[in-house]
């Protein structure tokens, strides 16, 4: 028997939690997650949440700082939607009781790159788990909210495959890590907000469950999918063997620390006249530069300079987690890589989280508002699931709930349990490295032709495996991080261009115009060529 919702929201992060808490004083709410709800990219996030908040500063500048870093890519309009909507958005939070840091003259304001102004509203450097911490205290709470924890989203139940003619989402296969059970969860309106894809890459910033669900899940549905080749490189990636993923927050530089080469000097300033605080893809690329130029295995990044009482106030997070693996970042640099951060393509939505599919709206990393262009402009993207999670609960709550049909339950008459698991480890582990090597932050043809080659080889032996054995939770990230490895390919190689992070060696120049790769599902189960 089929689990009945008003709305199904797949992903617990911001986007979701706050979806959900808007929407639950009038609907019922099913709430999945792939671990536990406080575990999220999200929550992760250290520097803070962009938004106009002093008079000093202004809606304009805010508009032409978030088009400069994302090569003048994004849609003017939905730059406009969301900046304009900023001050609403951390209000919204300021009335749940998030704990921002406050100074003498109200809430302290950090700057990064990229930012003209000091504007990213903060807590210390642990935003992320501050905002997480204090909503998810008020989802356990609400009646309206159903938590599925350890559930993880197979695939989106739609009107195509209830051989029906009007094209509609009426919920989604969800498999019980737990128990190994699939459950059918029908829903009048479902919300994606299932994060990016950081995973696809061997070195990322991000948790273990960015694995593209989403993305993949509405590509599978037959919705629009853009922008994908812009994957965020985030600069500065602890370098250590014991620090998996610990991302070093881009307010460090925003607030003096320097790149230096391991001999002490700085290097940002023959690369772009902003030096350390030049976006990210610059950053990054200009990191990746001088570690091929020179063999390094590192660069570092300096802010002991500040004194240890400022460096313990705003980076109290960092500074107790290089102290627990020997760096003391008051007295020495921190070694750093770039890391694959933050997909800022994903699926196409409309200003009011909309898919192609009715029904279905995407909100946070998943989609493709058009507010982040060829770059994401650093601490955007909580304003973003913020702004988005709006819309869309706004638009659920404006429309009667459609027709509830009855939905098949999950076939699985046909599988067996696996011979060889070995399979998905190995396929999971090659994917991660040769997009890492070939896909990478500088990019040629000839890489990504090899990239193709070989995820067009990985397809069939995922999908043979899908096709005849039971679903387990490692399958299902798999043939999901396959998918988005595929749309991420299959747009680079439509840019025949150099723009915001999408760098190639064949195409060096950026064009005149700007356009958004666009990409429209065909009916067949290999990618062509």
């Amino acid at each position: 028997m089929a689990l009945r919702f008003d709305v199904l929201i797949i992903g617990t992060g911001l986007a979701g939690q706050a979806a959900a808490l808007r929407l639950a004083e009038t609907h019922k709410v099913a709430l999945i997650s792939k671990r536990t709800v406080e575990d999220s990219a999200s929550s992760w996030a250290q520097g803070g949440i962009a938004a106009v908040l002093d008079n000093r500063d202004s809606i304009e500048a805010h508009i032409r700082d978030t088009l400069a870093a994302g090569a003048f890519l994004n849609d003017p309009q939905a730059t406009r939607f969301v900046i304009e909507n900023g001050r609403r958005a951390v209000d919204w939070l300021i009335g749940q009781g998030v704990p921002f840091t406050r100074d003498e003259g109200g809430y302290h304001l950090t700057r990064e790159g990229g930012h003209s102004a000091r504007r990213v509203i903060h807590v210390a450097d642990t935003t992320g788990l501050a905002v997480q911490t204090t909503l998810t205290g008020k989802i356990r709470q609400q009646a309206n909210i159903t938590l599925l924890e350890h559930h993880i989203a197979i695939d989106l139940i739609t009107s195509e495959k209830l051989g029906r003619p009007a094209p509609r989402c009426h919920g989604a296969y969800i498999l019980d890590s737990a128990t190994g059970e699939v459950q059918t969860v029908a829903a009048s309106h479902t919300i994606i907000a299932t994060g990016g894809a950081g995973k696809v890459y061997l070195y990322t910033t991000n948790p273990d469950t960015s694995t593209g669900d989403g993305i993949a899940m509405a590509w599978r549905a037959g919705c629009r999918v853009a922008n994908m080749e812009f994957i965020q490189f985030h600069p500065t990636c602890l370098y250590h063997p014991q620090a998996k993923s610990f991302l070093i927050s881009e307010a460090v530089r925003g607030e003096g620390g320097l790149l230096l080469l391991p001999d002490g000097t700085r290097f940002m300033p023959r690369h772009d006249p902003r030096g350390e605080l030049a976006p990210r893809d610059v950053v990054a690329r200009a990191i990746d530069f001088e570690m091929k130029r020179r063999g390094l295995d590192c660069v570092y990044l300096d802010i002991s300079h500040k004194s240890a009482d400022f460096l313990g106030e705003h980076f109290p997070n960092i500074l107790s987690r290089c102290l627990e693996l020997g760096i003391d970042i008051t007295r020495q640099p921190i070694p750093v890589v770039p890391a694959a951060h933050y997909t800022c393509g994903g699926v196409v939505t409309d200003l009011r989280a909309r898919t192609d599919l009715p029904g279905l709206y995407v909100a946070g990393e998943a989609s493709c508002t058009g507010l982040h262009g060829a770059n994401r402009l650093a601490s955007n993207s909580l304003l973003e699931c913020l702004v988005f999670a709006e819309a869309a609960a706004n638009d659920i709550l404006g429309q009667p709930p459609p027709q509830t049909l009855e939905l098949p339950p999950w076939d699985a008459s046909r599988v067996s349990d696996p011979d060889e698991e070995i399979v998905i480890a190995h396929n999971w582990d090659e994917l991660r490295r040769f997009m890492w090597d070939y896909v990478g932050i500088v990019r040629t043809t000839k890489r990504l032709r090899r990239a193709q080659n070989r995820i067009r080889l990985l397809f069939r032996e995922i999908d043979d495996f899908y096709s005849h054995f039971h679903v387990s939770h490692d399958l299902i990230e798999l043939r999901n991080l396959v998918v988005t490895a595929d749309l991420i390919v299959r747009c680079a190689l439509q840019r025949h261009e150099s723009r915001g992070l999408h760098f190639s060696r064949n195409y060096p120049e950026t064009l005149p115009k700007a356009k958004n790769t666009i990409l429209k599902r065909r009916r067949q189960p290999v990618p062509d060529a």
